[in-house]
């Protein structure tokens, strides 16, 4: 045990390393793919067809394409047009995209859920659509977003799993050059396994602590 607890130490600070570059990309890909799952959402809802249109098909995309082939694609299929991008930039876009994808159904359902007497009574008094969306709509609906949002950022936590294939210096990609060079792959997959749970744990308990936060405010 004393061994594995050495060879534990040995490695932790690569693995630290590869841990924050997991944690950077799963911010930003969030930054950028929640207001862009906003915009899905409202563009799935809008009266305009064309828009409507090409909304549901980036959504579909988005949802329907493995990360895996997002990546790929970002990666290796961009330079073929001759855009050539960074790993990391790469792995951001291709998780955004999927974020924005599946965290427009999310927001849609929040905003779905605020009561439409309130924005009738919003029409009542006068308010145009874009007032009533602004001061109303979006406020109640993004409260009701916020736990499933932040559980959903986990989930992209350990989706940047999949950025090794496109070269991005993450956690996995770490433990799995650790592996190769060792061969100890089960003890290094085991210190990976703790670190990513060292996260989602408390995050979990942070989430569900706001969600009972939340329900008592509605309540």
């Amino acid at each position: 045990m004393s061994t594995l607890f050495g060879w534990w130490a040995q490695w932790l600070p690569n693995l630290l390393y590869g841990l924050l570059t997991s944690v950077e990309v799963t911010v930003a890909c969030m930054l950028i793919g929640i207001p862009l799952g906003l915009l899905f959402a409202l563009g799935v809802g809008s009266t305009n067809k064309l828009v409507r249109r090409l909304t549901v098909i980036l959504v579909e995309l988005g949802r329907g394409a493995p990360a895996l082939i997002l990546l790929q694609f970002f990666y290796f299929g961009l330079p073929a047009v001759h855009i050539t991008l960074s790993s990391f930039v790469s792995s951001t876009l291709a998780l955004a995209w999927c974020t924005a994808a599946y965290t427009s159904e999310i927001i849609r359902a929040g905003l779905l859920s605020v009561p439409h007497g309130q924005r009738e009574a919003a029409y009542a008094i006068g308010l145009k659509e874009v007032d009533t969306l602004k001061l109303i709509i979006l406020p109640q609906g993004l409260r009701v977003s916020v736990p499933p949002l932040l559980g959903f950022a986990l989930v992209m936590l350990q989706a940047t799993s999949l950025c090794f294939t496109v070269a991005l210096p993450e956690l996995v990609t770490r433990a799995n050059q650790i592996g190769t060079g060792t061969f100890l792959y089960m003890q290094v997959l085991t210190l990976t396994a703790l670190l990513y749970a060292a996260i989602c744990l408390p995050s979990t308990l942070l989430v569900s602590s706001i969600e009972r936060r939340l329900a008592r405010h509605e309540a």
